[in-house]
């Protein structure tokens, strides 16, 4: 009986885990092991998609404002600077709270870039979501939106791709005529698109005294809604000393009411009088941000007042993300 001869395998290429790209669930990995992807490598990108990341803004500058123009402001826009050179035809970039269409992004005719920052996204780091969409956005032909897609694991994250020096400016608007740069000459089609995007915005103000506070006015009455950059626990307490102590309003008729949790940092949020408008309200933020300092620096422990003062503010807490 004539012996089998021995099979040989070629050389497969050794890729390394960042080379190796994504492919679908159920096909073979490119890897070569022969298995499918999702129980190879796609293991290990399953795991990055969904791993949240508590504060996918730190590191960035002007955190607190990133944070509130993820969750509270309804239009308003940043100029971007990259850590790199733009590519050649790419005249600006802009961040956007919103897109048409909800697109995470945009290429203009003119070849300018916007990036769309209240979007659904593919995986738990927000960070790594938008450098994904920038760096397509660069590279996208004039004229055409940026599709959605689960952003590569192990890519970049914003911190990578933006000048860390370069200050954070949000420019907030009372609607969205930013989205076309000819209004007047608008379609009908996209007029009316704009008049429906621009009733649904709720009229907000950034304060100029204070950092990343905003004013807001909704039909019974106004709020101030401030992102703050302390450690939550350390923040809660200094608002309950404030509270027991019956100075943490901005006024009369004013309360603070409760705070939002978002990205990993506390935003206060104060019920203010309809009267109250955003420039009636800075002198009273400035004074209360020298209290609260003052609040923040005491290591001493909560009395029983205070102890229930802070129940009631965690009570009265609401997590946006």
């Amino acid at each position: 009986m004539a012996k089998k001869r021995p099979q040989t395998k070629a050389e497969r290429p050794q890729l390394t885990d960042a080379e190796i790209p994504v492919v679908g669930a159920r096909e073979p990995c490119p890897c070569g092991s022969g298995r499918r992807y999702k129980a190879c490598h796609g293991r290990a990108a399953a795991h990055a998609a969904t791993e949240l990341v508590q504060r996918p803004f730190e590191g960035l500058h002007s955190e607190c404002d990133w944070v509130a123009l993820r969750e509270l402001v309804p239009a308003a826009t940043v100029e971007l600077k990259l850590r790199d050179e733009l590519p050649e035809g790419v005249p600006s970039v802009t961040l956007a709270t919103v897109l048409p269409m909800a697109w995470p992004a945009l290429r203009r005719d003119d070849g300018s870039v916007l990036i769309g920052l209240q979007n659904d996204t593919a995986s738990g780091d927000i960070s790594r979501d938008l450098a994904d969409v920038l760096e397509r956005a660069l590279t996208a032909a004039p004229g055409s939106p940026v599709q959605a897609r689960r952003a590569p694991a192990g890519g970049p994250r914003l911190q990578d791709l933006l000048d860390p020096q370069s200050a954070f400016e949000p420019v907030v608007h009372s609607g969205f005529e930013f989205w076309v740069p000819d209004v007047e000459n608008a379609t009908p089609e996209v007029t009316a698109s704009l008049e429906r995007a621009n009733e649904a915005a709720i009229p907000t103000v950034k304060l100029k005294g204070v950092d990343s506070a905003y004013w807001c006015e909704t039909p019974e009455k106004n709020h101030l809604r401030w992102v703050m950059p302390h450690p939550e626990e350390r923040l809660l307490d200094a608002l309950a000393r404030l509270h027991a102590a019956g100075r943490s309003s901005l006024g009369e008729g004013t309360r603070l009411v409760g705070s939002f949790r978002a990205h990993g940092l506390t935003v206060p949020v104060w019920d203010l009088p309809s009267e109250m408008s955003a420039e009636d309200v800075e002198k009273p933020a400035a004074e209360f941000a020298e209290r609260l300092a003052d609040a923040l620096a005491s290591d001493a422990p909560l009395t029983a007042d205070e102890r229930r003062a802070r129940g009631g503010l965690t009570n009265r807490q609401v997590t946006l993300s």
